[in-house]
């Protein structure tokens, strides 16, 4: 008999139930980011975030968020309920929540990690709510490997 598919989808939480996630959890993780149209190089970091510590939370830009950030007209690509539901089914996450502001300082405010992860293309001084978290971790980002670039081969 072949093992049950577990349920991804119960790791996207709201606000509420992921305060209540991080209480339960030791040496929690957090990273953030679009996560638009997944691709190898998100992989890698959220692996490696994961390796950091007990769990990972993953917190994931609203859809007004991304347009915020200037990221193009036709993004998001996808939508915040489908980036975080994909987010969700990989191993290496632990749990999803999103936020809506353009950087996630109010969400580290609520979840206090013990690390906050974000790609080495910021300097520390420049992470978002860092002085909510235990300890800033920049980790190398995959060369070569981005949304943008994905967007572009798909353009005619």
């Amino acid at each position: 008999m072949p093992p049950k598919p577990t349920d991804t989808a119960a790791k996207v939480l709201p606000l509420v139930a992921a305060r209540q996630w991080r209480r339960r959890n030791r040496r929690v993780v957090f990273t953030n980011g679009v996560f638009d149209i997944l691709h190898a190089g998100h992989v890698s970091l959220l692996e490696r975030c994961r390796a950091l510590g007990d769990a990972l939370i993953v917190g994931v830009n609203s859809d007004a968020s991304v347009r915020r950030l200037g990221k193009g007209p036709e993004r998001p690509i996808n939508p915040l309920k489908d980036r975080m539901r994909v987010i969700a089914g990989l191993a290496c996450v632990d749990a999803v929540t999103s936020f809506g502001e353009d950087t996630p300082e109010k969400l580290l405010s609520l979840l206090r990690p013990d690390i906050l992860v974000k790609g080495a293309d910021y300097r520390k001084d420049q992470v978002a709510g860092r002085q909510h978290a235990g300890k800033v971790v920049l980790l190398s980002l995959v060369k070569g490997r981005s949304t943008t670039a994905v967007v572009r081969k798909l353009r005619p």
